[in-house]
């Protein structure tokens, strides 16, 4: 009887987890969460605090993260009856050049059918065009606004679900890196919480180079995987875009012999995304599908920054490329039993395996 890989089924990325250790508001301070390091052997772990991070990179290593800004992209309205919806706007629909129609999630799905409208205030309501696979729709927000000055009147921060709370004026700002910039994701890129404009002058000081990339990170990533055999899951599609004074950055510092530290999954995928078989980092811009898996040989990464994910994410599943399986998940256990907090506003973990 052939025997089936570890890792090789989404049943293998089951863990439970007690409901208390799902982090509901971030730490007083970013830098003051938990940072598990996972060494190269499964049980090789040290337990830091984030602000330590600065002692894991040498002069010459590169740090690359994810510039992109959340949109308070969910909306609470109401239909004419009175009764309540809610719009989740996923990414402006592609060709329409205006801005104003975009591809969401609605609520309640069966009651929100094309031709009605949503009013979320005296100055924006919106409108449903029509259905598109997967259970969303496409909308136009009717305002004479812009539509980012409409969001960010009217807008509410899309937190997780499993955060179980109303968005609060502190997630206006602590729901962003400090190196948020371009506006477009619906989730943020939570391992770049942690980081302080304190700890990247401190990096810099030290001589490690920062280039930035850009992903907008959609609900889709996050999603755990409902399909048993992992070959039969398509990852949602994301933009990306990499420029040449990033791209240049990387690969200077990658020719000199510095390793390149990804800040969180989103910035490994975009990596891996724009890498060629030599591992060089070319710029450019598009969207990214790539499911990493085990066994996925990286051609660019060698150190990853990462929060603790779901069960049965794709997340989960590209740490464990990344990291091995057994160690994956043996670090997982260590920070339940150390009652580290996980999710988008919990701790962190490094993983400085030998990879070059």
């Amino acid at each position: 009887m052939t025997r089936v890989p570890d890792g090789s089924r989404v049943a293998d990325y089951d863990y439970v987890l007690p409901r208390h250790r799902i982090a509901r508001y971030p730490a007083e301070r970013r830098d003051e969460s938990r940072l598990l390091v996972v060494g190269p052997d499964e049980g090789s772990l040290r337990h830091l605090r984030f602000r330590d991070v600065v002692d894991l990179l040498e002069a010459g290593d590169v740090l690359v993260v994810n510039e992109s800004r959340v949109l308070p992209a969910r909306l609470l309205g109401r239909k004419p009856t009175g009764a309540p919806s809610e719009i989740l706007l996923l990414r402006p629909a592609p060709g329409v050049a205006d801005g104003h129609v975009w591809e969401a999630l609605v609520r309640p799905g069966g009651k929100l059918k094309p031709g009605r409208r949503v009013v979320v205030a005296a100055d924006l309501s919106v409108e449903i065009l029509d259905s598109v696979p997967g259970g969303g729709r496409l909308v136009r927000l009717l305002t004479e606004r812009g539509v980012e000055e409409a969001l960010e009147l009217h807008g509410h921060v899309p937190l997780p679900p499993y955060i179980d709370r109303p968005d609060e004026p502190l997630d206006r700002e602590r729901y962003q890196t400090v190196s948020a910039r371009t506006p477009g994701s619906v989730a943020a890129p939570t391992a770049g919480l942690h980081f302080t404009p304190e700890i990247l002058e401190e990096l810099e000081a030290k001589g490690v180079v920062r280039a930035e990339v850009t992903l907008h990170v959609g609900v889709g990533t996050f999603r755990p995987v409902d399909v048993e055999d992992l070959e039969a899951h398509t990852l949602h599609r994301e933009w990306y875009r990499v420029t040449e004074a990033a791209a240049d950055v990387i690969n200077r510092a990658r020719s000199a012999g510095g390793r390149v530290w990804a800040v969180g999954t989103t910035a490994v995928r975009t990596l891996e995304s724009v890498a060629d078989e030599g591992g060089r980092v070319r710029a450019g811009s598009g969207s990214t599908g790539l499911f990493i898996r085990p066994p996925y040989d990286f051609r660019v990464v060698d150190r990853l920054l990462t929060n603790f994910h779901l069960p049965r994410s794709t997340l989960l599943m590209l740490v464990a490329a990344f990291a091995g399986y057994r160690r994956t998940m043996a670090a997982y256990a260590a920070a339940i039993a150390g009652e580290y907090r996980f999710y988008s506003y919990g701790d962190a973990m490094a993983v400085i395996g030998e990879r070059r």
